[in-house]
This record gives C-alpha cells, sequence and structure tokens, in this order.
C-alpha cells in the first residue's frame, strides 16, 4: 500500500478530532511568524542602533543637552551640531570625537533603542514557550485520541478474527502489532504532522525573508537547495526500507521471546538452553545488521547536511562581506543571513528525520491494516435467528478439515437428542475435538451441516447460541483477576450467597474455605498459585454459573490426580444432570455410563451404541477398552 493509500485509510480515525489538529497547524502558523522574528529584529538592533546606517537610522541622533557630559561636548565641539533638524541632534560621524562615557551618553537613544528590543526578544522567547506548552497538548491530546481509538479497532477486529488467523499467527507478532506498531502510529501524529507543517512554513517563510532582505545575497545562499533536495530525498528512500526491515526484526525477536518463555520447562527439561539460544542470537543479531545499516544512512545524511550548512555560511560570509565592505549592504542584513541560514538547515535536517519517522509509522500502519483486513469469522457477523430451546442437534453428512486438502471429519452423520450424553472416544488425532469445535462453532465444516432443531448453526445468532453452551476443558485456562471474575462475567452480577452455592456444587467448598479473601482472591496469570485440580474445579464452578443447556467436556479429569478425580467427576455428575452433554474421552472409563458412545477413525464413524453394545460387538472400541484394562493392570 502507498504512502497516500496509508493516508487514506488513517483519516477515518482522524476525523473525529480534526478541530484539535486545526487549532495546532493555526499555532505552528504563530510559532513560525515568532522564529522568523527573531533574525529581523536583530538585524533592526545592528542597523539602527549598534552600527546604525543612514538609509535606516539617518546621519544624526537626537541627544539630551541636560546631560553634563552632553553639554561639554557640544560647547568644545559646535560643528558637531545638526542645526538643520528641530532639538538637538549631533552628526555621527562626530561621536568618534568623543571619549567612551561621553559616547555613551550621547548614544543614549540607541541605548534605549537596543533595550527596547532585548525586551521584545524575551517577550517573543515567552510568547513561544507558552504557545509551544499548549501547541504540545493539543498534539499529545489528539494523538493519544486517535491511538486510543486505533488500539480499540485492531483489539476489537482481533477478537472477531477466526480461530485459523491466531493458529497461524505468532503471539508475539500479535502483541508487537498492537503495542510496539500502534506507538509508532501515534508519534507519527504526535511528532510527525503538525511539526512538518511547521518546518515546511519555516524554510518557505525562511526563503521569503532572504529574498526581502536581499535579492542578490539570497541567490547565492540558495544556490546550494539542490544539493540539499538531492541528499533528503536519498535519505528518506533509503531509510524507509531501512526501517520496514527494522520492524520485521523486532516482531521477530518478540515472537520468539514469547515462544521461548512459554516454553522454558521444555526448554530446562530437554536441555535446549544453547539451542534457544542460538536461535534467538540469529534473530537478535539480523535485528542488529537492520539497526546498523539505519545507522549509517543517518551516519551520512547528518554529517552532509553540516557540510552544506558550513559551505552556505562560508559563501554568505565571502560575498556577504565584500558587500558590507562595498556599502552594498548593511552589517545588519549580513548577520541577519547568518541567523536565518543556521535556522534554515535545523527545519531541513527535522523534516528528513520526520519523514524517517513517517515512513516508521506508515510501515507499523501498513501492518495494522493487515490485520484490519483480515476477513472476520463467524464472531464478526451479526443477526441471525434465536435458536429457542434446543431439543435436538444433528451432524449431516459432514466433512471438515483445517486445510482444504486434509480433512479431519469425513462424512459424519447422527443426532443427539436434548438431555443425552453422547460419549466421544477413539484414538489420538482421530478428530474428537475438531468435532465439538465444529459445535461450538469455532470452525465451520467444508461440508455438510450442523443443524439445531432442523436449523442450519450459520444461520443462528453466534453470541445468543454460545450463550446456551459451557464447555470444560483438560487444561482449564483461568485470567489475572480474582476468583470471581473468573466464574461469573460482570453482566451475569449473581450475589456472593449465589457464587459460594455453585462453589459448593463445583466441589469447591474446601478451596473455598482456606482461601482468605474468598471469592475476591486475586489470581495471577493462569490461575496460579492453585493447582491444577483446584483450576478444573473452578471451571466447572464457572459452567455451573453459565447454567447452560449444551456441555461439553473434554476430558476434564485426565490432569488430575487420584484423590481429586473423585471431587471432580461427583462435580461433573452433578453438572451434566439434565444437560445434553457430549463427553470427550480419552479414557474409557468416563465415557461407561454415557447414554450413547461414538467410536472415532481417521475422522469417521466405525462404531456407535452403548458401552455393553460395543463391548459385545469386539470391535475397535472392545480393543481399546482391552489395551486399557492391561495397562491399568500393569501400572
Amino acid at each position: 500500500m502507498d504512502d497516500m493509500g496509508l493516508v487514506r485509510r488513517l483519516f477515518p480515525f482522524m476525523r473525529p478530532h480534526m478541530l484539535v489538529f486545526g487549532l495546532a497547524v493555526m499555532l505552528v502558523f504563530a510559532l513560525t511568524a515568532l522564529d522568523l522574528a527573531i533574525p529581523w529584529l536583530t538585524k533592526q538592533a545592528v542597523d539602527r542602533y549598534i552600527v546604525p546606517v543612514s538609509s535606516i537610522g539617518a546621519d544624526s541622533v537626537e541627544v539630551d543637552p541636560q546631560n553634563p557630559l552632553v553639554a561639554v561636548f557640544l560647547q568644545n565641539f559646535p560643528e558637531a551640531r545638526d542645526g538643520e533638524k528641530e532639538g538637538v541632534f549631533v552628526f555621527r560621524d562626530s561621536l568618534d570625537l568623543a571619549d567612551g562615557k561621553t559616547r555613551m551618553a550621547l548614544r543614549e537613544a540607541d541605548g534605549k533603542g537596543v533595550v527596547v528590543i532585548a525586551f521584545m526578544l524575551l517577550a517573543i522567547a515567552l510568547a513561544h514557550a507558552s504557545i509551544t506548552f499548549i501547541h504540545t497538548l493539543l498534539l499529545e491530546l489528539g494523538g493519544q485520541r486517535i491511538i486510543y481509538d486505533i488500539r480499540l479497532a485492531i483489539f476489537a477486529h482481533m477478537r472477531r478474527l477466526p480461530l485459523s488467523y491466531f493458529h497461524g499467527t505468532p503471539l508475539g507478532r500479535m502483541v508487537t502489532r498492537v503495542t510496539g506498531d500502534v506507538e509508532n502510529v501515534s508519534e507519527m501524529f504526535t511528532s510527525v504532522v503538525t511539526f512538518v507543517f511547521k518546518d515546511f512554513f519555516l524554510v518557505i517563510g525562511i526563503v521569503i525573508m532572504l529574498f526581502l532582505l536581499d535579492v542578490r545575497l539570497a541567490m547565492v545562499t540558495v544556490s546550494i537547495l539542490p544539493l540539499v533536495v538531492v541528499i533528503a530525498v536519498f535519505f528518506a528512500k533509503s531509510s524507509r526500507k531501512a526501517f520496514r526491515e527494522l520492524r520485521v526484526r523486532i516482531a521477530e525477536i518478540n515472537s520468539r521471546f514469547s515462544e521461548t518463555i512459554g516454553g522454558m520447562t521444555v526448554i530446562r527439561l530437554f536441555g535446549w538452553q544453547k539451542e534457544t539460544g542460538r536461535v534467538f542470537e540469529k534473530v537478535s543479531y539480523s535485528h542488529y545488521e537492520a539497526g546498523m545499516r539505519q545507522v549509517k544512512i543517518f551516519a551520512v545524511f547528518m554529517p552532509a547536511m553540516e557540510i552544506l550548512s558550513t559551505v552556505g555560511l562560508a559563501l554568505i560570509l565571502y560575498y556577504g562581506g565584500l558587500r558590507v565592505v562595498a556599502d552594498g549592504i548593511s552589517l545588519g542584513i549580513l548577520v541577519a543571513f547568518i541567523s536565518y541560514l543556521r535556522m534554515f538547515f535545523r527545519p531541513v535536517r527535522d523534516i528528513a528525520e520526520k519523514y524517517n519517522t513517517l515512513q516508521n509509522a506508515f510501515s507499523s500502519a501498513e501492518r495494522l491494516f493487515q490485520i484490519l483486513d483480515e476477513p472476520e469469522g463467524a464472531e464478526g457477523k451479526k443477526g441471525g435467528r434465536d435458536p429457542g430451546p434446543v431439543e435436538k442437534l444433528a451432524f449431516s453428512r459432514l466433512s471438515f478439515g483445517y486445510e482444504t486438502d486434509t480433512p479431519i471429519l469425513k462424512d459424519l452423520d447422527f443426532e443427539v437428542r436434548k438431555g443425552e450424553t453422547l460419549a466421544i472416544v477413539g484414538p489420538t488425532g482421530a478428530g474428537k475435538t475438531s468435532l465439538v469445535s465444529l459445535l461450538v462453532r469455532f470452525w465451520d465444516p467444508a461440508q455438510g451441516l450442523v443443524l439445531v432443531n432442523g436449523v442450519d448453526l450459520r444461520e443462528l445468532c453466534l453470541e445468543s447460541w454460545r450463550s446456551r453452551i459451557a464447555m470444560v476443558m483438560q487444561d482449564p485456562f483461568l485470567f489475572a483477576g480474582t476468583l470471581r471474575d473468573n466464574i461469573q462475567s460482570e453482566e451475569k452480577g449473581l450475589h456472593d450467597a449465589k457464587l459460594e452455592g455453585i462453589l459448593r456444587d463445583a466441589g469447591c467448598g474446601l478451596l473455598l474455605s482456606r482461601l482468605p479473601m474468598g471469592l475476591d482472591t486475586l489470581l495471577e496469570e493462569d490461575g496460579k498459585p492453585l493447582s491444577s485440580g483446584e483450576r478444573q474445579l473452578v471451571s466447572i464452578a464457572r459452567a455451573f454459573a453459565r447454567d447452560p443447556e449444551i456441555l461439553i467436556l473434554d476430558e476434564a479429569t485426565s490432569y488430575v490426580d487420584s484423590l481429586s478425580e473423585g471431587v471432580v467427576q461427583e462435580a461433573l455428575s452433578r453438572l451434566m444432570k439434565g444437560r445434553t452433554t457430549f463427553l470427550i474421552a480419552h479414557r474409557l472409563s468416563t465415557a461407561r455410563h454415557a447414554d450413547r458412545i461414538l467410536v472415532l477413525r481417521r475422522g469417521r464413524i466405525v462404531e456407535s451404541g452403548t458401552h455393553d453394545e460395543l463391548l459385545s460387538q469386539k470391535g475397535l472400541y472392545w480393543r481399546m477398552q482391552h489395551l486399557e484394562t492391561v495397562a491399568g493392570s500393569s501400572a
């Protein structure tokens, strides 16, 4: 996407805050005018009062005859008086006849003029500081509001993306997008947009002032502009590529770092510290090389600008100095030219650096819009029918695969009635978890239908449908926060007595009694410091609080010890009572009491029936039961 395309994409985020940025741009004009006034006032001080010239400050100066030193001078040098003017005036050429103190007395008016200009410069400095303060506040206000909106839009869109996106995108890369890339875009609004306006207007203003002061000297000064433009364009093109590569490397570092932290237990257990270290070192070195390429570009650009600045100063001193000696221009004009030249290269450098920052922001914005352009999953679609009470679920000639050429489930066809418990068993990789993922609509089938009361699941309101389902997984996930927040959402708003009853039904009575803060106990990331069995019980309590019509149990006792398993099984039995239940069973002992058992192999239903019926068939289920019994006896 080109730069203008990115600007058009960003504009909807800017539109609500245009008033703030408009005020900031208006202040830019005031700041530019104040900056341009300083060399001009310096010229006036030099030409009118310090080294006056006849064309500006006149050839005589008014004096105070009441001053004793002035009176003595006029008495000693009557020819120094300019008799053609009303009042008492002394020719400036005659000031050299006076000593130092007398000269100061004679030039009292010039001294007052210098003082006035000095106070004007002080007032400009104070006004500049005040306006800059307001300008910075406005920029930060507008920039932070825009970034707030962008971050919320990114986060909201990511929550609506299909699970396939998260399966194929590293966590560290996504974190970089929402944090680092958003901050880069923020810098564009807070330090680039209006500052580029300021620098651009300042450059234009300086060129205009140079030509107003002296056209010939201005022509000599701007003769170096083509070189400045060539160097700035070369710098801009080179820096964009370097910044894009740098952002890619940073995302890789974050991704590797996140992966290493998450897998630290496995790394230490298998002694993979050196291997992971080598991989991270390689990624970090790529980032280092990209950073050095960026530094080299800066290292060339900045000295080049300094050389051109010095060349410009030399041209002004040479040509302008000769003009001053020949009385072609005043000393004040030469001083003002030098001041404007030094001021000229500052915004030129700033524009180039800001362009660098702008390209960094554009490369980040490009990646953010890549996320926003990702097609939404079922979560992003609004509307749909309300399913009503679920009387029957049907999987009709259903096939599914995470990749189009690799099917996981093939031609499944079965029904589940209200209140029925259906166990799904089979070897690892048979598609058990994939099957219930289609029921929750984490994925949509490649072929066939999931029917709810005879209606295609894709036609139902997803939010309403999922509100009827609770899922207890084999490795429960708890959020950092209070125990209360992990059991119910804020919208549910159950009172403490009800929540405590739910916890007791879920087998968490002992857990609740030992926690000093009760429901307000703070849990860390992943539910620490609770044990795996306690986390499983809390996840069961979360399912109780939802009061679902449909319950999905993904081998909820596989990660708990034998002592905890009994408590978890009792809690699950209470939870399953009166509910339609899908029970994914890795251990067949948990499936034997189900109303019906489906046996999957390689994505197909190969057997179906009750526990006793399947054993009598002496097929795959019987063999799996036999192997489990032998393994249990050996243990």
